[in-house]
């Protein structure tokens, strides 16, 4: 039920008064996938669910989460390190690591630390909307006596009450016996989701390569600012060597290396016109032919980007290439390019090139040689509107990319996701009882109490 269909929508301005930020309230009214995570997370009890919207949404208008951004917090939070995002568990869910001995007890800088950490978490929520996060609270080098218990439990709550989003799938790894203190915050919902783990068994969870050598790992990362950690996305290959990078000189020798790729083929009119018959070719190709078409679509402001959240990659060979459409908007070119953070592992093609007012380009992602994919592995599609007076050549491409503001590029991340075998989907068909309920009746109830707690909010 739509909120448009509720017999108390005027009653929705009193719902959003000053106690909220408006954009939160209109969120919360679009968002099923909201309304989920605050009604599981109370187990459908929608007095306890409007309770928590109430706490998070008070707490979202104190702290300006909607408009917090690199400059309105202070330089000095970033270039301590004692938050930020790298890396990924086993299960391919992003690493946020909490450097507990970093954090010194100060009432003067709790709420710039606070906020701070809200920046973060506001960050990935928008980059990454509903992708899971695994938090590690690193309290090495930190005995109880000098921990900011206060600091966290506050990061305990952002994710106990406002961020039900990740709080859905969360998981929290502790390397202290803090664990017992902690634990007391939290109700036995969060205490589920919590795994309390040492330096010698933390490798269970999360691969020696993102784990620091202290802990036993092999990842050699170390935090500086600016600018701010992220994946690190780089060029993958295409069929007969690199792409063309943004240096120019790196530009020209690839250009000879991969004049079979789209890039080479837009330095004068006539390669602008001959690109319509080559996406067509590769459209129709066997570069695409036995490529998964993809099912879903991310709606950006530049390209519409299929498919929406994830690359779906197998064992079997028919399971071992994508397809990415591309299609743009806007009425100028597009130019485009893909990155990966495995770029050992994949062939894209076309990885970088223009694309065209109303045009759709297929983008042909397989896997290299032996290896297989991985949660872990990501990819990063960056595009950026050209103006109408700009030459889609390789070598202006790779200057194009150089002098573009980065205010002024979309960028929209599919990551990876590993498909079951035959046999393991066999083998849960038959552990799967036939006296198992089917999901219908939960679907019900989560529609029921769905519409419940919006017509409660409107009366609230």
């Amino acid at each position: 039920m739509t909120v448009g269909k509720l017999s108390h929508a005027n009653d929705k301005a009193t719902y959003s008064s000053d106690k909220y930020d408006s954009r939160d309230v209109e969120r919360l009214f679009k968002d099923d996938a909201l309304v989920e995570c605050y009604l599981t997370w109370r187990l459908f009890v929608v007095e306890d669910a409007l309770k928590m919207i109430d706490e998070s949404f008070q707490w979202r208008k104190e702290y300006t989460v909607n408009d917090l951004t690199e400059n309105s917090i202070p330089r000095w939070t970033f270039e301590t390190g004692a938050v930020y995002l790298h890396g990924y568990d086993k299960e391919g869910h992003k690493l946020f690591w909490f450097k507990v001995k970093l954090h010194v007890k100060d009432p003067k800088t709790i709420l710039d630390k606070k906020k701070y950490v809200a920046f973060w978490l506001e960050r990935y929520a928008k980059r990454e909307p509903g992708t899971p996060l695994t938090v590690v609270f690193d309290m090495s080098e930190s005995g109880i006596s000098n921990i900011d218990m206060d600091f966290v439990k506050y990061i305990i709550s952002c994710f106990k009450v406002y961020y039900p989003k990740f709080l859905c799938k969360i998981s929290f790894l502790f390397v202290t016996a803090a664990w017992k203190i902690v634990k007391t915050w939290l109700g036995p919902e969060a205490i589920s989701k919590l795994k309390f783990v040492s330096k010698s068994d933390i490798q269970t969870y999360i691969s020696p390569e993102h784990l620091p050598p202290q802990m036993g790992g092999m990842d050699q990362f170390k935090y500086s600012y600016p600018p701010l950690p992220d994946d690190d996305f780089q060029s993958p290959i295409c069929e007969n060597g690199p792409i063309v990078s943004e240096d120019e000189s790196e530009a020209k020798e690839a250009e000879s290396e991969c004049r079979d790729s789209l890039e080479s083929s837009f330095n004068t009119e006539h390669g602008i016109r001959l690109k319509k018959v080559q996406v067509l070719s590769l459209t129709n190709s066997g570069d695409s032919k036995g490529a998964r078409r993809p099912l879903t679509t991310f709606k950006g402001t530049l390209l519409h980007v299929s498919p929406s959240e994830e690359l779906s990659f197998g064992s079997r060979d028919t399971e071992r290439k994508c397809l990415v459409i591309l299609h743009n908007v806007t009425k100028n070119h597009v130019a485009f390019k893909v990155r990966t953070t495995a770029p050992e592992k994949y062939r894209v093609k076309p990885s970088s090139s223009s694309c065209e007012t109303g045009a759709n380009v297929d983008i042909v992602v397989s896997l290299h040689g032996g290896y297989q994919a991985s949660p872990q592995d990501r990819f990063l599609v960056m595009a950026a509107e050209m103006e109408a007076n700009v030459s889609a050549g390789s070598l202006d491409l790779a200057q194009f990319w150089k002098e573009v503001p980065k205010a002024k590029i979309m960028e929209h991340r599919l990551r990876c996701h590993i498909l079951e075998s035959p046999k393991s989907i066999l083998s849960n068909l038959s552990d799967t009882s036939l006296g198992t309920p089917t999901t219908d009746t939960q679907d019900l109830h989560m529609t029921v109490s769905g519409q419940t707690l919006r017509l409660a909010c409107f009366q609230h």
